[in-house]
């Protein structure tokens, strides 16, 4: 009787190793081994987002625009003189609503103007010297036009406020005219138009004014004589 043939162990695990491949190919498990592994393989859920890296917070400088980059951060304040500004109380008068033609001016000759000035002259030195006196020849532009009558600044220092003030001016007959005077420009503005027409001034005219207050002065005309 013939020994049956030894097959060693090795030799017999790759026969059963062959014989289970053709039994898988068989039943195509290979392929579905494969689907089976790429179906299984896990996927993101799609209400499940990544959360975003939180950035850095930093203090940072804001731009400005360029219509202000320019401008100071904080207000800047300047000490400034506060002028305080007189106003006359308007007062309605016939006598000082007259308008002038300014169209026929009559300008007042040399020798004219001399003689009203040095009547005016004497005036003065028949009143005394017990209050200052200015003495002034009128021109077109103090009683025509501008209406502005400027004063001797050294008779304005020695004599006038430092600041504005309402100067009340009397006439020879006891009527008083509200005027504003400009210590700055060292003239009266305001309400001198008002007594210019109601006396009607004309250029060549000399007026003196005595200073009988700080505020005050009463006021003397002499016309000027136009010779033919």
């Amino acid at each position: 009787m013939a020994k049956p043939k030894t097959v060693s162990y090795e030799e017999s695990r790759k026969q059963r190793m062959e014989e289970n491949r053709k039994r898988m190919e068989a039943l195509n498990l290979p392929q579905l081994s494969l689907a089976l592994k790429t179906s299984s393989s896990p996927k993101p859920s799609p209400m499940k987002r990544t959360p975003k890296p939180k950035a850095e917070k930093q203090m940072v400088v804001v731009r400005r625009s360029s219509r202000v980059a320019n401008l100071p951060a904080a207000p800047v304040y300047k000490e400034m003189d506060v002028v305080e500004r007189v106003v006359i109380p308007r007062r309605y008068s016939g006598s000082t609503s007259k308008h002038r033609d300014l169209s026929n001016r009559v300008y007042a000759s040399y020798e004219d103007r001399m003689d009203a000035m040095a009547k005016a002259e004497k005036l003065e030195s028949d009143l005394g010297s017990d209050y200052p006196i200015l003495v002034k020849t009128m021109l077109q532009s103090h009683v025509t036009g501008g209406f502005w009558l400027g004063l001797q600044v050294q008779f304005c220092k020695d004599y006038l406020s430092k600041k504005d003030e309402i100067m009340t001016l009397v006439d020879e007959e006891g009527n008083e005219y509200e005027t504003i005077y400009l210590a700055r420009k060292t003239g009266l503005s305001g309400g001198w138009k008002g007594f210019a027409v109601a006396h009607d001034l004309v250029d060549g005219d000399a007026v003196v004014f005595q200073l009988l207050k700080p505020t005050t002065m009463k006021v003397y005309i002499i016309r000027v004589e136009r010779k033919a």
